[in-house]
């Protein structure tokens, strides 16, 4: 059976014929191919304004995106035989890389699975969808990792902003096994434990694995200065990699509870220790004081989720670093990073530099980091490249 047909306006198809995989409404030639009467999920061929083929998508009517491509052959659907072949594909790639079975198993477009993310914990799969064509396939993605996995849970984290753009409810809920009081993580030789309803995100920042093993060079005997902590990913492997002091602020008490408990489960506890507050006021309350550190790390929630907020945002970043720089010794390391994706490198490193101007530092970039590889960049995607790390070396000359 063939799909129904979506026809683009003239010149509307640049885009998709460089790899991208969305479709905006304003971009369909709906005199010709009208989007009423579609439902939710369904799949379509999109065509170019001459007739050209471009491939196949599905579609959500009353979203802005209103189709996001699946295949650039034509009547293919998300059916559960797709499904199966993009999960198991993805699937292969991180068992390739990760000795253990914690990290992103599906990362959205650039798995080629729009809309569906998926965090793996071992035997727990953590799936949050983003659109309405993922929904409509949930109990497909259910049988095929259950087929797959043979988890204990899979819990749908449905409590994603995405969610709205796309006119659906948030919720969180168990759609196969028990719900677990903690999600387990392995990284990095490390065990950490966070609470799987009070947590942030699908539980844990697995893209940040690779940068957090970048710590080892730099913390050997230092104090080091853990900002936006959450659990203490960062300022754990700190520790654990030898600094002699590490003090984890967050403004959340059960994050902060998080980060003890990981100390303890580390051996590693008479070595951390926390500070619960806003950021901001913790670094000026920390500079006021005279406490200084060889390594501050400053790993903040996205400032800039909306290309409107792009200069609100970028003062955001420049005035958290230029606090972060006031309390680093002469020759000691920031880490800067950024998950804001309309944020680039160039202008993290241009934020950066004017706190250190302001803050009358110098900086060495000694190195950058991106997000792991159990978050694949698509080439033609943007904004599937969203993290970035600067590792800067800071002096008073």
């Amino acid at each position: 059976m063939s799909n129904a047909t979506l026809k683009l306006k003239k010149r509307e198809d640049r885009r998709l014929r460089a790899g991208h995989g969305w479709i905006f409404s304003n971009e369909i030639d709906t005199k010709v191919t009208p989007l009423k009467g579609l439902v939710a999920g369904e799949s379509v061929n999109i065509v170019s304004d001459s007739g050209q083929l471009l491939g196949s998508a599905y579609v959500n009517p009353a979203s802005l995106i209103c189709a996001r491509m699946i295949s650039r052959h034509a009547n293919k659907t998300l059916d559960r035989a797709l499904l199966q072949e993009r999960i198991q594909r993805a699937h292969g790639l991180r068992d390739q890389l990760y000795a253990t079975g914690h990290y992103r198993l599906v990362y959205g477009d650039s798995d080629f699975l729009p809309g569906l993310v998926i965090d793996r914990f071992d035997d727990v799969l953590v799936v949050q969808s983003s659109t309405a064509g993922i929904d409509v396939v949930m109990d497909d993605v259910k049988d095929v990792l259950t087929e797959l996995f043979d988890p204990e849970a899979i819990i749908l984290r449905n409590d994603s902003g995405a969610r709205d753009l796309e006119n659906l409810e948030r919720y969180t809920r168990v759609i196969h096994g028990d719900m677990p009081d903690k999600l387990r993580i392995e990284e990095n030789g490390l065990r950490f434990e966070v609470p799987t309803t009070d947590s942030q995100k699908t539980g844990w920042f697995y893209d940040q694995q690779d940068n957090r093993r970048r710590l080892n060079r730099y913390v050997a005997g230092k104090s080091v200065l853990d900002v936006f902590s959450y659990a203490g990913g960062w300022g754990i492997h700190a520790a654990h990699y030898g600094a002699r002091d590490v003090a984890c602020v967050d403004a959340s008490e059960a994050a902060l509870e998080s980060v003890k408990r990981n100390a303890e489960l580390n051996s590693l506890d008479s070595f951390v220790r926390t500070i619960k507050g806003d950021a901001f006021e913790v670094l000026k309350h920390l500079k006021e004081s005279g406490e200084m550190f060889d390594v501050v790390i400053l790993d903040p929630p996205a400032f800039i989720k909306r290309k409107k907020d792009m200069d609100s945002g970028s003062i955001a970043y420049e005035r958290l670093n230029k606090a972060g720089l006031q309390l680093v010794n002469d020759g000691g390391v920031l880490i800067s990073c950024s998950c804001s994706h309309h944020m680039s490198a160039d202008n993290l490193q241009r934020a950066i530099l004017k706190a250190a101007q302001k803050s009358r530092h110098q900086l060495q970039i000694l190195e950058t980091g991106e997000q792991g590889p159990d978050h694949p960049v698509h080439p033609a995607i943007a904004e599937t490249r969203y993290l970035k790390a600067f590792y800067c070396r800071v002096l008073n000359t």
